[in-house]
């Protein structure tokens, strides 16, 4: 009998979730996960405000009750990268 592990989301994993959420885990706590779907570089006014980040970003919350329905598509070396290394074997 083949037992599947519950997937445990981890920062720099890229998934989708319900058909309409897909982006990057980009904070992971006990309770919830937020996933990256959008990033949106800030007008230099806004940078001259608030120099602390670059780039503003739109986060979807996803509690731990739900990670059952997340699909780990794959993950990147870094926050850097844009380039989805594939899970599948």
């Amino acid at each position: 009998m083949l037992l599947l592990m519950p997937y445990t989301p981890q920062i720099n994993d890229y998934v989708t979730w319900k058909k309409e959420v897909e982006g990057w885990i980009y904070f992971v706590d006990r309770d919830y996960v937020t996933i990256e779907t959008r990033v949106i570089p800030k007008d230099p006014e806004n940078i001259q405000h608030c120099s602390l980040h670059r780039n503003n970003r739109l986060l979807v919350l996803c509690y731990q009750e739900q990670w059952k329905e997340l699909n780990c598509i794959g993950y990147r070396t870094d926050k850097y990268s844009e380039t989805i290394i594939s899970t599948e074997k």
